[in-house]
């Protein structure tokens, strides 16, 4: 029996126009450093219709890849909406990479146009010569372009481009929702980057999920900072959630210190944000030596890697801000699990399902598999490595199968953890990074929060060394706060009290920062080169 349902396309282009006609009095903020600039969503779709005509000119057709090279602001929010809503995919592209892997990704997606920010032009006039596709580079804002030219790529300037269009454009209305809309690329710390090629169905599912109350509840009277970047898988979807809801939303651009964020918030008063745990870990110290009011955030999405409880319930009884803990990938658009607590779970239980991964959102499916294959049982103890399914979850790589990562419809995250009976994850390692010592598993995570416990830790990172005696054994690497002291042994005596003392480093490294990768995340596979190299300062174990 068929339904009697309208079969309308879920696309990009339904959230833009519902976003700057129905919400139209909606506002996009973008920080200055000083200041803010602003635009209603009104105006924000007339800008976007005025993007989409000049690439048209420009030659852009459906499927066309047009890179964006941007900070997070209007202009990038801009080419979200324009790009995917003409038919064409719009391709963020990481600003942290070196050179030769920017070029890779960029050849590997074949994109057409690149769209930069005036202050990025140095740092892509490196790569653009090995982009071998770039037939255009338009230039956002004032800047010296001059560091672009000797390629074979035409340079427009942004603001004239959209000053020559008209403010309306016949917008495409047969799209089929499951062509691509956007493109990301994983961080790539092992082997070359891999695509992930979100479709216009995904992206208004997830967009939808984040507006649920188990996501982030996003309404027309929230301002949502969005200071994960616009580069890392489409800034936790943040943008399209806030047009579809109706949230405004604030821009920090460049400007992401702790500082800078502190002074934004004060000024602008979001009620939302997200972003990885080492800008709030620098944002809670900023706050706890200068002050600052807080007030007007709600919560704040934090994922991209484990978050440390003693920075939950730091901001939570210091400030009153709830940090809520979310788990995902590039492959899961990202988000795959939202750590809010169950009803009637007391205070104590509040805190342990808070410093958990969280609940899978509905939409995404979840399981633990074990040795062989096998299907574990969702009982909160088994461990195994975590795979999910659902409407926002890659089925396969752009361009490479891959077909070590995915089994019987499901994606191997390469994340290992439990599963509870009510949904809820807690994960225990990456699948590289667990630690095999004598047969039996230690979980680098667990080391790592609790080590960033201790009030005069800032950061740590936990990893595998080989040990001749038993396989493996974990070596700390512990960044100490400005003016501190603290000693291995005060450091081992602090993990016993939750650890066996099986599990405790014997090799320990103070080091000035932990090294991340592009997105954030702790470097580890450079973390062991450096002991391998005998780059690290260890410290014996006293």
């Amino acid at each position: 029996m068929d339904s009697t349902m309208m079969d309308v396309p879920l696309t990009v282009g339904m959230i833009m126009r519902h976003g700057v006609t129905v919400h139209g009095d909606g506002e996009v903020v973008t920080w200055t450093g000083e200041g803010a600039r602003r635009a209603s969503y009104a105006q924000l779709g007339r800008r976007a219709a005025q993007l989409a005509g000049a690439l048209s000119e420009l030659g852009v057709t459906v499927d066309q890849r047009v890179a964006t090279f941007q900070w997070n602001n209007q202009e990038h929010l801009e080419a979200y909406l324009a790009i995917p809503a003409m038919g064409a995919v719009v391709h963020t592209l990481n600003l942290r990479l070196a050179p030769e892997q920017l070029a890779w990704i960029a050849n590997h997606a074949e994109d057409d146009v690149v769209i930069v920010d005036g202050s990025l032009v140095p740092v892509l006039a490196r790569a653009l010569p090995e982009m071998k596709t770039v037939r255009h580079v338009v230039v956002v804002g004032p800047a010296d372009a001059s560091p672009l030219e000797g390629t074979s790529a035409q340079l427009h300037s942004y603001h004239e481009l959209l000053a020559a269009q008209p403010e309306e454009f016949a917008w495409p209305s047969n799209i089929d929702e499951r062509c691509a809309a956007a493109m990301c690329y994983t961080s790539g710390t092992t082997g070359n980057p891999k695509g992930v090629v979100y479709s216009h169905r995904s992206t208004y599912l997830h967009a939808m999920c984040l507006c649920t109350g188990e996501a982030a509840g996003l309404t027309p009277y929230d301002r949502v900072l969005p200071v994960v970047p616009m580069f890392h898988a489409t800034a936790w979807g943040l943008p399209y959630g806030a047009l579809m809801s109706g949230a405004s939303l604030v821009m920090p651009d460049r400007f992401l210190a702790a500082e800078s964020l502190v002074r934004l918030i004060e000024a602008q008063q979001p009620t939302i944000s997200g972003a990885v745990p080492t800008v709030w870990g620098d944002v809670l110290r900023y706050l706890r030596e200068h002050g600052g009011d807080m007030s007007s955030l709600r919560q704040v999405l934090c994922g991209g890697s484990a978050v440390p409880l003693a920075m939950i319930r730091a901001f939570s009884e210091e400030f009153s801000i709830e940090i809520k803990h979310a788990w995902g990938m590039t492959e899961i658009s990202p988000i795959g699990s939202v750590a809010t607590p169950p009803v009637g779970a007391n205070t104590e239980e509040s805190w342990r399902y808070r410093a958990c991964q969280g609940r899978l959102v509905a939409g995404v499916e979840g399981r633990i598999v074990g040795d062989g294959d096998v299907v574990l049982p969702n009982d909160g103890t088994a461990v195994g490595e975590i795979q999910v399914r659902g409407p926002w979850v890659t089925a396969r790589y752009y361009q490479d199968a891959d077909p070590a990562r995915f089994h019987d419809g499901w994606l191997r995250t390469g994340d290992v953890g439990t599963l509870d009976e009510l949904g809820f994850l807690t994960i225990t390692d990456r699948a590289k990074d667990v630690i095999k010592s004598g047969g039996e598993w230690i979980s680098s995570v667990h080391l790592e929060n609790l080590l960033m416990g201790h009030p005069k830790v800032i950061e740590a990172a936990v990893v595998a060394i080989p040990d001749d005696r038993w396989g493996e054994r974990p070596l700390a690497t512990v960044v100490v706060a400005e003016g501190e002291q603290v000693s291995v042994a005060e450091l081992r005596d602090h993990l016993s009290s939750s650890v066996p003392t099986w599990q405790l480093p014997e090799r320990w490294a103070f080091i000035p920062q932990i090294p991340k990768t592009s997105v954030g995340k702790f470097d580890k596979k450079l973390i062991r080169s450096n002991y391998a190299q005998g780059a690290l300062p260890l410290v014996p174990d006293a």
